[in-house]
């Protein structure tokens, strides 16, 4: 009989499946990536703390005195940014209170917080400061303790380093769209970052994220050393390369992509019209472009 797969596990396999392309041509890479990356994160604090709750990791044996253990998993359904998900409650027995989650119910206000990491995780990676701001009280003190949170950084650590040094020699990139995403970085009040992406549609039609970092301002320094780790794990030479004007992604896409064929974004372009143009002709010019 085959092993059923722990909810973390299948978590894991899925955000895998993502990054080899499990996104069709139509999806929404991003949002996509970033609501499986919220679910993955929210399962792993939910692990750390019912680990709090009994004194020990799921494969340790229990302590002489020690109460508890682990009985399975509640399904529930929380809201956030990118729309509805499904985690897994851990459940316990044998304590000497009933065991329940008090994270679980905070998680959908910690939403905007839990988002800005998952994006962090894959543009830079996380430190434990960053976990422990984002999981601090009203009152400041932390909502896990400090090993659960380190335990918790090593993981995700993991992950960013999993994703980040990937080979790419595998994905055969026809055509890839090159943009910088500003987000607000938690330590840096009212200041946005420049996340720097990369994806393609590759021959087989699947769309797959190539690459996310910390931009600089969307500098030409910046997007070189972006492309480069990209070539230096095995990405070829794509067909087209799809871009906004900014001079320093021009620059380093002649710079790092000579055989390719370099295309301002076609949406950049109308919006760019558009924002000229008076309010009332607008929807006129966006129709005729589309025409």
């Amino acid at each position: 009989m085959k092993k059923k797969l722990k909810p973390l596990d299948r978590m894991r396999n899925e955000i895998d499946e993502l990054f080899r392309g499990g996104i069709d041509e139509s999806g929404d890479f991003l949002s996509e990536i970033i609501r499986q990356g919220s679910r993955r994160m929210i399962q792993e604090i939910l692990e750390q703390e019912i680990s709090d709750a009994l004194g020990r990791k799921p494969d340790e044996r229990r302590k002489e005195g020690q109460k508890g253990y682990r009985n399975g998993y509640e399904k529930k359904r929380l809201k956030s940014g990118e729309g509805v998900i499904e985690v897994y409650e851990p459940q316990a027995r044998d304590m000497e209170e009933p065991y329940r989650s008090s994270l679980l119910d905070q998680m959908p206000a910690m939403s905007p917080k839990l988002r800005e990491l998952v994006v962090e995780m894959y543009a830079r990676g996380l430190s434990t400061r960053d976990i422990e701001d984002a999981l601090k009280g009203e009152d400041g003190k932390l909502l896990l303790s400090r090993s659960a949170v380190s335990e918790l950084t090593d993981t995700l650590w993991d992950e960013y380093q999993n994703f980040s040094r990937r080979d790419l020699s595998g994905y055969d990139v026809v055509y890839m769209f090159a943009d910088a995403v500003y987000e607000s970085l938690r330590n840096e009040a009212g200041f946005k970052e420049g996340i720097l992406v990369a994806w393609g549609i590759c021959s087989d039609k699947q769309k797959v994220l190539l690459h996310m970092a910390l931009g600089n301002k969307e500098s030409e320094a910046a997007w070189t050393n972006f492309f480069r780790d990209m070539t230096g794990r095995g990405l070829r030479q794509p067909l087209m390369i799809t871009r906004d004007g900014a001079p320093g992604l021009i620059a380093a896409i002649e710079r790092c992509f000579s055989q390719s064929v370099s295309q301002p974004c076609f949406a950049h372009k109308v919006r760019n019209v558009a924002a000229k143009l008076p309010e009332p002709v607008h929807d006129e010019v966006l129709l005729s472009k589309r025409l």
